[in-house]
């Protein structure tokens, strides 16, 4: 390993600094869980993960926990939302009339994390993953049609082998992915809900089934049976050899017909039935775990004899394999050990040889989950004669993964399977049973049935002895390195390539990747022939947050965001393609209005890194000491995984940031250290000592406004409002927001009139009473103060009853705010609200920002940065 390799592993590596690399990257949302001595890991009566504290250690483990947990609560917290909510929340908002003009989207352009020209010290460019777009959840191939299923951007097809994307799910109106199936009919059986590991936070509306999908689009008619499987996580499909199409959700196993989309879905097993909707304890906050199955392997010789993974990766006591050989009739759990430690089940995936003569397994250890600070695996493994009870055996475990050309073989703390939790598959060449992929973080193949395996698409290329930042990228090398895929792994598939070769494609963090089956390797195993057809026309890029500045030099403005495990992104007037000018996960993010490569962007945790050259120095950078960017993280001791700073509308060098503490400073863009900022007020601790963290900030005029939960999640859930002067220590104080008849939900948006830093609103998250089985929902969504928070009156009035977001008060007097499925706004000088604009996709906009050129931009979680004219 290089010197400057090993260095910047050695930085990205460390959890107190806001740099990117293999913790940075690999940070992914999954659905809800334990996060390290969580409340909820306590709730279980599990023992809590302990927390890595030494400095070169990885959180990556804990840390991606934590994201996705925390992505939950700002929607579900401190309740449990009944089905129904999401479906309910999309009429009301189709039923809005739309005022002012059309969105333009921004990003339908190829994204380029290896952009040469963003080469800093905190960028992930010359690590190969290329051009990228989302998470991609779901596959299906026939021949050279390619269906994608993005994580929270719908389904995409491609006729031409990948590449040239058109979005064919729009009409549905949720667009949260789990699987993605073709049935022997021709059908392409889509399953909605985000298929993470949880109850997660975008659920979805069930199953369609398209017919003739080359041609056709989905339509709300495609519906599979009724609404019983609306409000669910989907993990995967299924199909038996007697007609049956098989989903396994987060409220249990289900049942359908094939060949048929009429008739109710059939539930054939849950594990802990008081738990489900309607039962006895369908109100305990742990309720959307507990039934919770992830696949099923079905016998293709005697399709009645099934073996069901029924477990989540937090553990519950009904965790396990359970076998069925009437149909679904009886089950029984499976206990012992057949190859398998069948009391530690986790997330489970299977995969069968097409002539069903071997299945294998890939399967998480809930043990090595909350003990094991290196993996989570429990291991790869097979049953030699297709049995789906087994005998298993054992053929890959994380270190002889990490024997095999990983990049992470020497990366204590973040070895092959840590986020097998989230990120896994299995699946196997159609023409040979014993040649096979896994997907974890990393792509491996073994060709002898699993006796060996190589690493044909390591997490990234840093560290391998090819690597150098100074030779040019070429259509096959990065840095002088193959290219590889983007890290985190969720599905393969198999078909024809754009030249007609048989290729396997990978879903994955970063979106879709190709290599011919028959693939070429270099001398560490690693494949020298990955495309990526991420070719900028899936824009499914789930972005935390957008900002804009001009830029003088092009003659318009910069577009700057923070996206989910694809860094932060920049876009400039001119450009081909957007590139990556920080690495990681991309945060919050801050524009100077009046010049674009002013930018502050976060990793996560209030980690912020500042650049006044966008972060594109003149050569790579090879040291830190030479990095255009600098660390100017705050020193707070706790701060949500995105959490929130803004600059004050009246003055772009006076800053606010959020984290346990509220801190200040007015150097701006010139500030170059974290030790500049000045505590202004602690948010305080609950009565059983977990943090206050701040989860939105705004301040205009010297007004400040920060809200904050603590404890976040639903059990002991508390939220709260605190409000002064910025710089002014003495000015804070907290605000009694249940006197105000405020809903406990979670604070998701505040805004201040620009004219009157007293006239704020905030944004309350979750679902009212109405949708939410918790103490304290309360109704209502859009608070109103014209006294810095002494008095608060309701302006929700037709406003959807949905997870609110980002917001923003125009100098016209509108309210603008970002929603779980779109933007609304309230005009100037009237009480109603309207949709804004058309052609949004449904999706979630997580944040808005007013362009200095005049424009509304709207970061969206699953379909990339809008925009609307606004003057």
């Amino acid at each position: 390993m290089s010197k400057i390799s090993t260095l910047s592993i050695r930085k990205r590596s460390t959890a107190a600094v806001g740099v990117a690399g293999i913790t940075a990257l690999a940070i992914c949302i999954g659905g809800p869980g334990a996060s390290a001595g969580s409340t909820v890991a306590k709730s279980q009566g599990l023992p809590a993960a302990p927390r890595a504290m030494a400095a070169g250690s990885s959180e990556g483990h804990d840390e991606a926990s934590e994201a996705a947990m925390q992505r939950q609560e700002a929607r579900l917290a401190p309740g449990i939302v009944s089905p129904g909510a999401y479906s309910a929340a999309i009429a009301s908002m189709r039923a809005l009339p739309a005022v002012q003009g059309n969105w333009v989207e921004k990003t339908r352009i190829k994204y380029n994390a290896d952009d040469e020209r963003y080469r800093d010290f905190v960028s992930n460019s010359g690590g190969g993953a290329g051009y990228v777009t989302g998470r991609v959840d779901g596959l299906a191939i026939s021949g050279k049609t390619v269906y994608a299923a993005a994580a929270n951007g719908g389904v995409w097809r491609s006729l031409t082998g990948g590449g040239h994307w058109t979005p064919i799910a729009d009409r549905l109106g949720v667009l949260s992915s789990g699987d993605l199936k073709l049935a022997r009919n021709g059908w392409l059986w889509y399953a909605s809900g985000d298929a993470s590991t949880g109850a997660d936070s975008y659920l979805g509306s069930g199953v369609f089934a398209l017919s003739g999908p080359a041609r056709h689009s989905f339509s709300p008619g495609d519906r599979v049976g009724g609404i019983e499987l609306a409000g669910t996580m989907i993990n995967s499909l299924r199909f038996s050899t007697d007609g049956y199409a098989y989903a396994t959700t987060s409220r249990g196993l289900w049942r359908h017909s094939a060949s048929t989309k009429a008739g109710k879905w059939k539930r054939l097993f849950a594990q802990n039935p008081t738990f489900l909707p309607g039962g006895t304890d369908a109100s305990d906050p742990n309720a959307p775990y507990k039934n919770i199955t992830t696949d099923i392997a079905i016998d293709p010789a005697h399709p009645r004899h099934m073996v069901l993974a029924a477990a989540w990766r937090g553990g519950d006591a009904a965790n396990g394999f359970y076998e069925t050989k009437n149909g679904g009739s009886t089950w029984t759990l499976m206990t012992g050990n057949n190859g398998i430690a069948l009391d530690d089940i986790g997330l489970t995936s299977f995969a069968y040889s097409r002539d069903g003569h071997k299945l294998y397994a890939v399967v998480q250890s809930i043990n090595n989950y909350f003990n094991n600070p290196d993996t989570a695996l429990m291991g790869v493994y097979v049953s030699p004669n297709g049995n789906p009870a087994g005998p298993w055996t054992l053929i890959a475990d994380s270190p002889k993964l990490a024997a095999s050309g990983s990049a992470l073989a020497d990366s204590p703390g973040y070895g092959p399977g840590v986020q097998s939790w989230y990120n896994q598959f299995v699946g196997v060449d159609p023409s040979n049973p014993k040649h096979l992929y896994v997907g974890l973080e990393e792509v491996y193949e073994s060709k002898d049935g699993g006796t060996t395996w190589t690493t044909v698409g390591p997490y990234w290329n840093f560290g391998f002895s090819c690597w150098d930042p100074f030779v040019h990228n070429t259509a096959k090398t990065v840095a002088n390195c193959p290219r590889t895929t983007h890290p985190d792994q969720h599905t393969v598939a198999f078909g024809l390539s754009r030249n007609g070769t048989p290729s396997a494609f990978f879903g994955n963090d970063g979106g879709v990747y190709t290599r011919p089956i028959r693939g070429t390797t270099n001398a560490l195993g690693h494949a020298t022939d990955w495309t990526s057809v991420n070719d900028g026309t899936m824009d499914a890029l789930q972005y935390y947050s957008v900002s804009v500045g001009k830029d003088t030099k092009h003659r318009g403005v910069d577009i700057s965001g923070g996206l989910q495990d694809n860094g932060g992104s920049i876009l400039r007037p001119g450009d081909r393609e957007m590139g990556s000018n920080f690495g990681g996960d991309g945060g919050d993010s801050l524009v100077d209005p009046n010049n674009g490569c002013n930018i502050v962007q976060e990793y996560v945790n209030l980690a912020m890194s500042v650049t006044q050259n966008c972060a594109s120095p003149p050569a790579p950078v090879l040291d830190p000491k030479d990095a255009t960017t600098y660390d100017i993280a705050p020193p707070d001791v706790a701060a949500r995984f995105i959490a929130p700073f803004a600059a004050d509308d009246h003055n772009i060098n006076k800053w606010i940031a959020g984290g346990n503490t509220i801190w200040s400073q007015d150097k701006g863009f010139a500030i170059r250290s974290g030790k500049e900022w000045s505590a202004d007020y602690n948010l305080g601790a609950s009565a059983t000592g977990v943090p206050h963290v701040a989860t939105a900030v705004a301040a205009s005029n010297g007004y400040a406004y920060a809200g904050w939960c603590g404890t976040c999640n639903n059990l002991g859930f508390e939220r709260g409002l605190a409000v002064g002067k910025l710089g002014v220590p003495s000015s804070w104080h907290q605000i009694d927001l249940s006197a105000a008849g405020i809903p406990n939900r979670y604070i998701g948006g505040i805004t201040v009139d620009p004219k009157n830093g007293k006239h704020a609103f905030i944004g309350v998250g979750g679902f009212s009473r109405r949708w939410t089985e918790g103490p304290g929902a309360g109704y209502g969504h859009i608070f109103e103060t014209w006294d810095a928070g002494s008095h608060w009156r309701d302006v929700s009035r037709n406003i959807p009853d949905v997870p609110v977001n980002g917001m923003k008060m125009l100098k016209d007097g509108s309210l603008v705010v970002g929603t779980d499925l779109g933007v609304v706004i309230r005009p100037a000088h009237q009480s109603k609200w309207f949709r804004l604009g058309t052609n949004l996709p449904t999706t979630t906009v997580s944040d808005l920002e007013v362009g200095p050129d005049g424009w509304l931009y709207a970061a969206t979680y699953g379909r990339g940065i809008w925009a609307v004219r606004r003057s």
